[in-house]
């Protein structure tokens, strides 16, 4: 995959001087230029991120892309999208996509991921030990955290495939909904809090050594939860944080690998959100919390803008003129569609004073606006038709 140390101008950062707003978004050229290697879309649920995700991803492909669209979020709409059956850890290749590039999407599977980990790094005997133990099960399938750090072990195994086998040259990576899409940012250093915690420090300490008198103190503690939970419970904790320590010593510095490659200029993070002043808050947020970990961010794409009802008749002139033909009787079918334009012209004019005022306080983010559809997008004519508006400058 493409890497470059070339300076991005649409990273996070003093990309525009004071009083100086950014160009909109050029999609295709982000799409076009070969130094993207992965490109992020987050932001808030129900702002349309996936099919974003979708739409990007298969855009870039019938440009010439060699693409993998994943997808962190549980839900399946993006296999819907593309006609495929079901998704999962193994890429499926995408029919019906038109010129030279190529397209796979997958679905991120927490627990197989967790699998192919250990697996990959221990023993077939340490392996099924470990696939056995109760807190390896528990852990593997709902512990919270778990999804993000799978999130950035997944991303770092097909970035190295890709890079290795030349199977990609993009990634296109739509994240779970809500705040927690930034979540998996933090996985590296959560996880060595955890693994250098003083709890699972004193259940590794070896009964030897400099160690010795305090393990004598640590054994009165192991006594006592014995006699509580039970020696086969204590058994099964010691067996896991063991292996969490020499099986996933490595995963530590996978993680905070994909974290460097997350900074890095290849990729490219996208803020989606809607024309709503809740979901431009939200996006406010990622904007802000993407320039402290000064990750690379693109853009905004502001998803499902009303469109603009045309012509010169203001909300003002509209109501006025529908009032006085109530007053006389007259037309009501009329002034039906008077008021109607009136709220269209209203809604337009709130709207693009929310984008305004998102832009005064974050000068420096170029911004998509893709006009909301009449339907949902179910198939691929439907993700080509959001990838032109995308594409569209404004």
């Amino acid at each position: 995959m493409a890497r470059s140390s070339a300076h991005r101008p649409s990273r996070v950062g003093p990309a525009t001087g004071p009083g100086h707003h950014a160009d909109p978004l050029d999609v295709d050229a982000l799409l076009d230029d070969p130094r993207t290697g992965i490109i992020v879309c987050c932001g808030s649920g129900g702002v349309g991120k996936t099919t974003t995700s979708a739409a990007l991803a298969l855009r870039a492909a019938e440009r010439g892309r060699k693409v993998v669209v994943l997808t962190i979020d549980p839900a399946r709409r993006l296999a819907q999208s593309m006609g495929i059956e079901e998704l999962d850890n193994t890429p499926r290749p995408v029919t019906g996509v038109q010129g030279s590039g190529h397209l796979d999407a997958m679905m991120l599977d927490m627990k197989r991921t967790f699998d192919e980990v250990v697996l990959s790094q221990a023993s077939p005997e340490k392996a099924r030990q470990i696939l056995a133990n109760p807190f390896y099960i528990a852990l593997s399938s709902s512990f919270a955290g778990t999804q993000e750090y799978m999130a950035m072990e997944k991303l770092g195994q097909i970035h190295r495939d890709a890079q290795d086998s030349g199977t990609y040259d993009l990634i296109v990576v739509d994240t779970p909904p809500s705040r927690s899409a930034l979540d998996f940012l933090d996985a590296p250093e959560r996880l060595s809090s955890f693994l250098d915690g003083r709890f699972v420090r004193l259940l590794l300490m070896p009964a030897k050594g400099p160690a010795k008198l305090m393990t004598a103190g640590i054994g009165l503690i192991t006594n006592a939860l014995t006699k509580i939970l039970g020696a086969q419970f204590l058994k099964d904790l010691q067996t896991f944080v063991t292996a969490l320590d020499t099986v996933f010593g490595g995963f530590r510095q996978r993680a905070q690998q994909t974290y460097s490659l997350l900074k890095a200029d290849g990729t490219a993070f996208l803020v989606v959100a809607a024309p709503e002043a809740d979901a431009l808050r939200e996006a406010e947020y990622f904007v802000e919390r993407l320039s402290e970990d000064e990750m690379p961010l693109a853009g905004l794409v502001v998803n499902r803008a009303s469109p603009d009802p045309g012509g010169e008749l203001s909300a003002d002139e509209a109501m006025t003129a529908a009032e006085r033909l109530r007053r006389t009787g007259d037309g009501s079918l009329t002034a039906g569609l008077l008021r109607l334009h009136a709220d269209r012209v209203r809604m337009v004019e709130r709207e693009r004073t929310l984008r305004e005022r998102f832009a005064t306080a974050h000068p420096q983010v170029a911004t998509a606006v893709v006009p909301a559809l009449a339907g949902d997008v179910h198939d691929l004519d439907g993700l080509r038709r959001v990838g032109n508006l995308l594409a569209r400058r404004h």
